[in-house]
């Protein structure tokens, strides 16, 4: 276990936290639950920073970090459907396209495709997660502001989606041309 793994556990272990003060009914659960969330995503940064830096990439931290991000993700939207802050068809718009990309993702992999994220994908984190916070942390009643931010949030979700199945197609169909290439030079 190095520094970027024991940094995604923390975010793992953050979820309970972040559900518990957003759902608890006390005169402080956003400002915890803002903080909480705050310094889960932070945790996200550090650790893929950190591992690049100092060559720690780790076969634990490809496959824990996106589910710790996607459980952060998922665990805050559910959470304020049931509050009554986000409409429910936003909290599934994104998680849909979550599943989808990392169901793909790992099916590519299997064909020894990698997809590289691209700045589609680091656009809708960073999106996506100061909307949650903004949901999180202005509580009820949400500002138009915040409102509009999330739509803003779902429209690079979607986008995002596009752009990353528009180049898996396009990198499936070089992999395949590839392998023909080699068939074709080996026969």
């Amino acid at each position: 276990m190095n520094l970027p793994n024991v940094l995604t556990v923390v975010r793992i272990l953050l979820v309970p936290a972040l559900v518990v003060a957003l759902l608890a009914e006390t005169g402080r659960g956003d400002i915890i639950a803002a903080a909480v969330f705050a310094l889960a995503s932070l945790t996200d940064m550090a650790d893929g920073y950190i591992a690049r830096a100092r060559g720690q990439i780790t076969t634990f931290g490809k496959l824990m970090d996106p589910v710790a991000d996607k459980l952060l993700v998922i665990a805050a939207l559910i959470s304020l459907v049931s509050l009554d802050r986000l409409a429910a068809w936003v909290a599934m718009v994104i998680i849909a396209r979550e599943f989808a990309v990392t169901a793909t993702r790992f099916a590519a992999t299997q064909q020894g495709v990698v997809i590289a994220a691209n700045w589609w994908g680091k656009a809708k984190t960073i999106v996506q997660v100061q909307a949650i916070f903004f949901l999180i942390a202005m509580g009820t009643p949400t500002p138009l502001w915040v409102e509009i931010w999330v739509y803003v949030a779902v429209a690079i979700t979607v986008a995002s989606g596009i752009d990353y199945f528009f180049g898996l197609r396009r990198r499936l169909g070089e992999a395949d041309r590839e392998a023909s290439d080699r068939a074709k030079a080996t026969a």
